[in-house]
């Protein structure tokens, strides 16, 4: 099968020939129809993160695609059916995380992309248990978003706890927030879209944004506290930089959402205005597999838009290029 393949942390990824991967038991062979390019697969091929993969690997955490086989003892998927191998592809079941709805914290998880091959290739070998089935009615090109951008950002919303009327500030209006934007509507949050390009500004507005602010341009902490401040902020952007600017914008009582990872592994916290303003810092991880069926439901309802392109597999290094240059106005799907 053709595979894009991590060889070293400092060289682009090598889409070339490699062994068809067989089942084991409990696990299926995926064959892909889509899988979706997220950032994490740019650190990863990099080595930025202090705990780092171990080349050669194959990156993607977004792959959708039919069960061709199925090995001893899966239950839960048939071959023939749609599935989606998201980010998390192994968690033990029986940790204290895993036993309270937090499976996404066990400290014996395995990533996919990361610590196991992922989905940027014709085939892949995934865990059956954590694999989620993709309802008819979604496209495979429209699901692989959905299972990483989409789950992490819905994830983000809610342990922002964004409640109708509640102000919600996107920082980063990309393949993440244009979701993570739709789902805090959809719970009922006044959204305000920041970003440094017009072009992603518009989608913002296409999508039902209240406010829009061009960091670019205007300075965003002044124009969100003009609007009375943010009740949440959700972070997207990789910047320290824009961390603290969010901080900034929160009203008392605030919520500072986490989800990006700056390379530098820091940011500067005021003590200060965070203890007196009693604001809240909460980092968000990935969604478990039962936040992923809602946000597959959500959108098989017709709730949410996935703005993308796609890329064939081959070109996924220029895809890259395109993606830390700011090209991708939101997602960018590679199809083996």
């Amino acid at each position: 099968m053709r595979a894009a393949v991590v060889t070293s942390f400092d060289q682009p990824m090598e889409v070339k020939d490699v062994p068809v991967p067989e089942p084991g038991a409990g696990q299926v062979r995926v064959r892909i129809e889509a899988s979706g390019l997220c950032h994490t697969d740019i650190h990863a091929a990099r080595g930025d993160w202090p705990v780092k993969p171990t080349p050669p690997f194959v990156p993607g955490h977004e792959g959708v695609g039919i069960v061709e086989k199925a090995g001893p003892g899966v239950t839960g998927h048939a071959v023939g059916d749609r599935v989606a191998v998201p980010w998390l592809g192994y968690a033990c079941g029986s940790c204290e995380y895993c036993l309270t709805g937090w499976e996404t914290l066990c400290e014996a998880q395995l990533n996919t992309g990361y610590a196991l091959d992922g989905g940027h290739a014709e085939y892949l070998i995934a865990d059956a248990r954590f694999a989620v089935a993709v309802p008819a009615g979604i496209e495979p090109v429209e699901a692989a978003p959905l299972t990483c951008a989409g789950v992490t950002t819905y994830k983000a919303v809610k342990v922002g706890g964004v409640t109708p009327g509640d102000r919600v500030a996107i920082f980063g209006i990309g393949g993440l927030g244009h979701l993570a934007q739709q789902y805090a509507q959809i719970f009922g949050g006044e959204t305000i879209a920041v970003d440094v390009t017009e072009e992603k500004l518009a989608l913002a507005k296409q999508l039902g944004a209240a406010h829009v602010v061009n960091a670019a341009t205007t300075d965003p902490v002044a124009a969100i506290e003009a609007l009375g401040g943010a009740d949440v902020a959700v972070v997207l952007a990789a910047d320290p930089k824009v961390l603290e600017q969010a901080h900034a914008s929160l009203r008392r009582g605030g919520r500072l959402i986490l989800v990006s990872l700056p390379k530098d592994n820091a940011m500067s916290l005021p003590i200060f205005q965070t203890v007196l303003k009693g604001i809240q810092v909460i980092g968000s991880i990935v969604g478990t597999r039962a936040d992923l069926a809602e946000v597959f439901r959500l959108h098989a309802a017709g709730r949410t838009r996935v703005f993308l392109e796609t890329r064939p597999l081959a070109e996924i290094n220029d895809a890259v290029e395109d993606v830390l240059a700011g090209r991708v106005p939101a997602r960018v799907v590679l199809l083996p």
